[in-house]
């Protein structure tokens, strides 16, 4: 059976919301909070690490007990430090690694738990991830929200900011409609062969780093959650919206 890693890549430098990881939610960071999800999910802690840039961040882990690796800052994506945390921990080719991005404290663990299950139990895709049911007309319209078209077999044909599928037939219906949750599972060799693509004229085009991996023949397999996580935190507001949830909940 193929080993299991969760990373949790956690980079000071966010362009809209500098040390974003070091921002408290009822007394710890937000990455500590993405870890316990991470535990929620029934990952033992020595298969889980915080992967950062920033010596503070990464000082702050290890004083809260966190497993934690420091990378280079120099990387274009989440994903390339991804397969550096895989490169440097010498992990085999078909290790499945899932990325779990650090400013997601709301996203739920069983949502995690259903990726590993699914990774662990579909081997016929190079990559997994995760979609749920679109809803709101208002959603489907959002560019900010990116759809998702599956094949039969739950593969992703494509991914776009734009409202697709289109109903023929029922113009604004959302039957088929999935929105991408952008949790994904790699095998460290799919890891690999993916960092050594170029950027793609469509990636460069939706601004969607998952369609450098279908415009190489890497296949993309989804499984369906039933409730959509919430939002992470990319501005001072999502920031402040979900340390509002989280302490109206203790």
């Amino acid at each position: 059976m193929n080993k299991l890693k969760v990373v949790v890549p956690a980079r000071f430098g966010s362009s809209r919301l500098p040390g974003k990881p070091l921002l408290t939610i009822l007394g710890k960071p937000i990455f500590w909070h993405v870890y316990q999800r991470v535990l929620e999910a029934g990952i033992p802690a020595s298969d889980i690490v915080i992967a950062t840039d920033d010596l503070k961040i990464h000082q702050t882990a290890i004083e809260l007990d966190v497993p934690s690796l420091m990378t280079r800052k120099s990387h274009d994506s989440g994903t390339d430090r991804l397969n550096e945390v895989a490169e440097k921990l010498n992990w085999d080719d078909d290790t499945l690694v899932i990325n779990v991005q650090g400013d997601e404290p709301l996203i739920p663990g069983e949502v995690i738990s259903q990726l590993a299950h699914f990774s662990l139990n579909s081997g016929q895709f190079d990559i997994f991830t995760v979609v749920t049911p679109l809803i709101e007309k208002k959603d489907f319209l959002n560019p900010n929200v990116v759809k998702v078209v599956l094949g039969e077999i739950g593969r992703a044909i494509y991914f776009s900011r734009s409202p697709i599928p289109f109903n023929r037939d029922s113009v604004g219906s959302l039957e088929s409609c999935y929105r991408h949750v952008g949790i994904y599972a790699y095998t460290v060799e799919s890891l690999r062969r993916f960092c050594n693509c170029r950027v793609s004229d469509i990636e460069k085009l939706e601004k969607l780093e998952q369609l450098r991996a279908l415009s190489y023949g890497l296949t993309i397999g989804a499984t369906v959650v039933g409730n959509a996580p919430p939002h992470g935190i990319d501005t001072k507001e999502d920031y402040l919206t979900v340390k509002n949830i989280m302490e109206s909940e203790e």
